[in-house]
């Protein structure tokens, strides 16, 4: 029998001019495919000119100028049209979508289509829906009395998975996608008899109940941060807002 974590995945990453899910803009994506570990990954890239100015900060982190994205980016109208009718058809296609950190790059996925084609990433998905493996979410489930950080690199360091190219977006994507393959063989007891749909479901009350803990943590401290319980989209702010 082949459990879930050895059999096709899908993975998606993003990288951006800021932090913001609602400000912000998609400067490069990338999707990649794998129908089984070991197995040749297929990658579809994206580069966009996000049509806003490119902070030094950001391109400091993935070396994304804004002038090489005017010279050979893409509009973003066409580009997240593309990107969602990929995960659509993975969906279809009953592959899991692997997504580091989930709630970042889905929700800004979905104000691109908003911003961009007046859509919204649920309306790609009206009968198949999105089944959504989110490593950062199952790691600190899974093994949450475990100290440090939890990045995508440390992650990676920690499961043993190399990460070539840090903060390329189809680098950080395959790697998110062995880290998954790699917490499905460690936890195997407690995951082979749970499908992705059933995990998805999991996953959603899992990051809420991470959430509540790091905001109780950041009230403890003084912190004004708040943190979103919403996973794996946060519903669209009101306009008002």
């Amino acid at each position: 029998m082949t459990y879930w974590y050895e059999g096709p995945l899908a993975a998606f990453d993003t990288e951006t001019t800021g932090v913001d899910v609602e400000t912000d803009r998609i400067v490069s994506a990338a999707v990649v495919v794998q129908d089984a570990p070991q197995t040749l990954p297929r990658v579809s890239r994206w580069l966009v000119n996000p049509g806003v100015p490119v902070p030094a900060e950001a391109t400091a982190v993935h070396g994304l100028t804004e002038e090489h994205l005017q010279r050979n980016g893409r509009w973003p109208a066409p580009v997240v049209f593309e990107i969602a009718e990929q995960l659509a058809e993975h969906a279809a296609r009953g592959r899991p979508l692997v997504v580091m950190n989930a709630p970042f790059d889905l929700t800004l996925l979905d104000r691109e289509l908003r911003r961009h084609r007046a859509s919204s990433l649920d309306r790609w998905f009206p009968s198949v829906p999105l089944r959504v493996l989110d490593p950062r979410v199952l790691d600190k489930h899974l093994d949450r009395y475990r100290k440090g950080r939890r990045t995508l690199t440390d992650l990676c360091a920690h499961y043993g998975v190399e990460l070539e190219g840090a903060h390329d977006a189809a680098a950080d994507a395959l790697a998110a996608l062995e880290v998954v393959r790699a917490l499905g063989r460690r936890f195997a007891t407690r995951l082979e008899r749970l499908s992705p749909a059933e995990l998805h479901t999991l996953q959603a009350g899992w990051h809420a109940a991470q959430a509540r803990g790091l905001q109780s943590w950041f009230a403890r401290n003084g912190s004004e941060e708040t943190v979103d319980t919403e996973w794996p989209l946060r519903p669209q702010m009101p306009a008002a807002a």
